[in-house]
């Protein structure tokens, strides 16, 4: 909520008056009419993207902070998401960019776009100047080059490689956020055969809270688990051969037919 002189937060344990929390410092203890006591602290930006209004689905903090770590956003990169969802990712790339990067968002549906220009300014408080919405397809739309890393977070990131690797610079990163594990086998395949990048990583993240009770230790019964793979490799630079992979496929790992060849060969 944003507080204001004359405004009144109810709950259905009583009302406290935004004039009770203006000017106190964080983590102060509030008392609503109804006797209730409330510890009172801004929000984290984990905490916006969990409540904040969805038109598409978030990408979960868990996996925000993998992609600003594993994909290396750096103060003042240059970083070119596809599609924007409802601008959770969005914040994570702008805080860690900082002022002096740059972060370009594409998204093919005016509506999602609507709901995550809204959430951004929301959060900061107003336009970011490092910032820019387009609308309309990442392949066709896309006219940036030299750019440091690329989020794909769409159905099919495999349509997008080419045109991704056209624009990264030499030792940029390329990041997907796929839900299956077909999507997360396509796209890995298509990265490992396109020639211009390295090996692809594949991962996921899952998290689990711990009950800590004086001698009562555990985990707890409930986790958060599977919410999407990530798949990260960097741009090689021009006309460079990879070295052979040292991991062989397994046999059959291609299906029949490449088995019936091996066989043969």
């Amino acid at each position: 909520m944003t507080l204001k002189e004359d405004g009144v937060f109810h709950t259905h344990k009583g009302f406290i008056p935004h004039s009770d929390l203006i000017g106190q410092p964080e983590g102060s203890v509030v008392r609503s009419s109804g006797g209730t006591q409330y510890l009172a602290f801004r929000h984290l930006l984990s905490d916006y993207t969990l409540s904040m209004p969805r038109g598409a689905a978030v990408i979960y903090p868990k996996d925000s902070a993998q992609i600003v770590a594993m994909a290396d956003i750096f103060p003042g990169a240059r970083v070119v998401e596809a599609g924007v969802g409802s601008g959770a990712l969005t914040c994570f790339l702008l805080r860690a960019v900082g002022p002096e990067g740059k972060v370009t968002s594409y998204e093919r549906r005016q509506d999602f776009a609507e709901v995550a220009t809204k959430n951004v300014e929301k959060f900061y408080g107003g336009p970011m100047d490092q910032w820019r919405l387009v609308v309309g397809d990442f392949v066709d739309a896309l006219d940036e080059s030299d750019v440091d890393r690329i989020i794909l977070d769409m159905l099919a990131p495999w349509e997008c490689v080419d045109v991704a690797a056209k624009a990264l610079t030499p030792g940029g990163v390329i990041c997907c956020y796929v839900a299956t594990t077909t999507q997360l086998s396509r796209t890995v395949e298509t990265l490992r055969e396109h020639g211009s990048f390295t090996e692809p990583h594949a991962w996921e993240t899952l998290v689990r809270d711990w009950h800590v009770e004086g001698l009562a230790v555990r985990p707890d019964h409930r986790m958060v688990g599977h919410t999407g793979f990530l798949v990260t490799a960097r741009r090689m630079a021009d006309g460079v051969t990879p070295p052979p992979r040292r991991r062989r496929p397994a046999k059959g790992a291609y299906g029949e037919e490449s088995t019936t060849s091996a066989a043969s060969t």
